[in-house]
């Protein structure tokens, strides 16, 4: 393995690697910029993406893509770091793709986080510009950016969207310029970087994943193979744009799959059922609230959502029970449970098949184009759609074996030799008295249970027996579950009385991400400071 340098990015480059995946087509010699142009003569008048009342054909984004480019590529230099800190709105599309044809590295920022993260994050790429909204849901984004700009040495540009801009630039201003022909834009190298999207940072800072164009290319081209996926299927994007996930249905599945991406604000469940019967919506991807909430909300309007094809669930634990209850309600669609991380996304794509209920509910799925191995039951990871390195190349002296691996963090087993069945992060097994227990294994058991609407069991530090294992429970209904009563669930399953929680806390919500990820760390943060 060595480094490639591209303006100012350096980033891993395996040649044997590369080459590889340029032979299997799952990497290409043109980028998404090529895909627009091309899309918005062939079919000018298809929809690409609609929010609300907002429809976007393929010729009017790729005007308005082409518009922004040219303000941007005038003023910034190819490798420059454009920010857009967005809901799920249709601009966010227009923004990503200007980005892409001007051979910009687009760097998508979660509309929640605010100054503490979002001055490290513009410092630590060094952000030329941000996008952002003048406010969304009550809070004042503009107030926040100039107290931000401030305390930055190099502060980038702030665009401000639908609103009043205060002292920043208005979007309009930037992006009512005459549209840059191809010949005009700048000839961009489908291995350099053309995304930077933080991690969570459970632990320590968040770390920038960087992706580039191919990397996402394989990413689309593998679930165009597996997902069942159409031309002119339509996709209902509720998980953030500012995560992998929704960026990829909403910014490259509707021109590298044909498809169509319906955009949600916010996630709203019985106004996504709305949503997914007004559109005939084909396919969800989303954590497990979302399935939880589709199926609820589908229940309510009394409708099975006959369009829907494929769910996809994953980014957070997901209970066999919840695929088997969907799988049996939604009677045409496939639900399935996937594994992945913004490092090496859909590293398995689930087993979307209704006759395989068994291992969609029990397993993760078998592999799609990433080559997975155990080390110690530790996941390892390779394949064409991984990231290409971190913003800081120190970061990646413990994560990447000498053959190119990525170390997930995760433990898992396989399943009947070719699914993999994830037991949840290494960090998160509890050793009590030298024995490792596996959250993940006893939660998805009391999931099951009509009492518990959502549990998360963290380790906290106990002078005799090094840990204890806490169980933290949303109820449901007026249930109030406690410790002997968890313990008999427990025992009827056959549960080893050593991976039995030995104490018990009620809450009415658990602390989770935009993408619904359940947040252990503050959870047992919390339980520390009681």
């Amino acid at each position: 393995m060595t480094r490639r340098e591209w303006a100012g990015h350096s980033f891993r480059w395996d040649e044997r690697l590369a080459r590889q995946a340029y032979l299997d087509g799952h990497w290409v010699r043109t980028t998404l910029a090529h895909a627009l142009q091309q899309e918005a003569r062939r079919a000018p008048d298809r929809a690409l993406i609609i929010e609300g009342d907002v429809l976007v054909t393929a010729a009017e984004l790729e005007r308005r893509a082409s518009a922004l480019a040219g303000y941007l590529a005038n003023r910034f230099a190819p490798g420059s770091v454009v920010s857009f800190m967005l809901p799920n709105w249709h601009e966010a599309a227009v923004i990503y793709l200007a980005a892409t044809l001007a051979g910009l590295v687009a760097h998508p920022v979660l509309p929640s986080l605010r100054a503490h993260d979002l001055r490290f994050m513009l410092a630590d790429v060094h952000s030329r510009v941000l996008f952002m909204p003048s406010s969304y849901r009550g809070y004042d984004y503009v107030g926040m950016l100039e107290s931000v700009c401030e305390r930055l040495e190099q502060p980038p540009e702030v665009v401000v969207l639908r609103g009043d801009s205060g002292p920043f630039t208005a979007f309009a201003e930037v992006a009512s310029g005459q549209p840059l022909s191809a010949a005009g834009l700048p000839e961009v190298d489908p291995d350099s970087v053309r995304m930077i999207m933080y991690t969570s940072g459970t632990t320590g800072s968040p770390k920038g994943v960087m992706h580039s164009h191919n990397s996402i290319h394989a990413l689309i081209r593998q679930i165009g193979q597996h997902w069942r996926i159409d031309r002119h299927d339509r996709f209902l994007v509720a998980s953030p744009i500012s995560h992998i996930g929704g960026s990829i249905y909403a910014f490259e599945c509707p021109l590298l799959l044909g498809t169509t991406a319906v955009l949600m604000e916010g996630w709203e469940p019985d106004q996504a059922v709305e949503q997914m019967l007004a559109h005939g919506c084909t396919h969800f991807a989303g954590a497990t609230p979302f399935l939880t909430g589709m199926l609820a909300a589908a229940r309510r309007a009394n409708t099975r959502l006959p369009d829907l094809k494929v769910f996809i669930c994953g980014g957070a634990s997901v209970p066999p029970s919840l695929i088997r209850e969907a799988v049996g309600y939604f009677e045409n669609a496939a639900v399935t449970r996937v594994y992945g991380s913004t490092e090496v996304p859909v590293t398995t794509v689930g087993v979307p098949d209704r006759d395989d209920v068994q291992h969609a509910a029990e397993t993760d799925g078998a592999a799609g184009i990433a080559d997975i191995k155990l080390v110690d039951g530790r996941v390892w990871a390779r394949g064409p759609q991984m990231l290409v390195g971190y913003v800081h190349a120190g970061d990646e002296s413990d994560v990447f074996d000498e053959e190119g691996y990525y170390h997930t963090g995760d433990i898992a087993q396989w399943c009947d030799e070719q699914y993999l069945v994830i037991g949840g992060r290494s960090k998160d097994i509890i050793i009590r008295n030298g024995e490792n227990i596996a959250p993940k294994e006893i939660e998805d058991l009391l999931l099951a249970e009509p009492e518990i609407a959502e549990i998360a069991i963290v380790g906290l530090p106990d002078p005799r027996t090094g840990e204890r294992a806490c169980a933290v429970i949303v109820p449901a209904g007026g249930a109030s579950p406690d410790l002997h009563g968890i313990i008999a669930m427990l025992t009827g399953h056959g549960v080893a009385k050593f991976k039995f929680p030995e104490q018990i806390e009620l809450w009415s919500a658990l602390p989770k991400n935009d993408a619904g990820k359940v947040l252990k760390h503050r959870i047992r943060d919390q339980l520390l400071r009681q």
